[in-house]
């Protein structure tokens, strides 16, 4: 059983950054792809990127050179640097970890995760 918990959310102003954090209590960390999704009150779990158990990324083209993924399977912690932040950024962020049938998928739809985090609230102001 996987237990994420993320960490880092906020209240930030338009054009500013956050960091986002996600601890997994699994020692088969690497055996498992890693996301960050998002969820408003208009809208489902919107997947924004991913990485794979090699470190292959995937994001959504809402976020684009503007947000980067990353792990280091050695913490068992998986980040989310957030540059750029606009208003239509806030949302509810949470962490899955998934298990993956091939060492570099990265999946953004939510059926392909198994555990989720409790999420960190992100607001961003204009």
């Amino acid at each position: 059983q996987v237990q994420l918990a993320e960490s880092g959310g906020g209240s930030v102003q338009a054009g500013g950054s956050l960091n986002l954090s996600c601890v997994a209590s699994e020692l088969a960390y690497t055996r498992y792809c890693m996301a960050w999704f998002r969820q408003t009150p208009d809208n489902g779990h919107e997947g924004i990127a991913a990485i794979s158990r090699y470190g292959a990324t995937m994001y959504a083209e809402s976020v684009k050179g503007r947000f980067t993924i990353s792990r280091d399977n050695a913490e068992n912690t998986l980040s989310l640097q957030m540059n750029s932040l606009k208003p239509e950024d806030t949302a509810m962020y949470y962490c899955a970890a998934g298990r993956s049938a091939g060492a570099y998928a990265r999946p953004l739809w939510p059926s392909a995760y198994d555990y989720w985090g409790q999420g960190t609230q992100v607001a961003v102001s204009s």
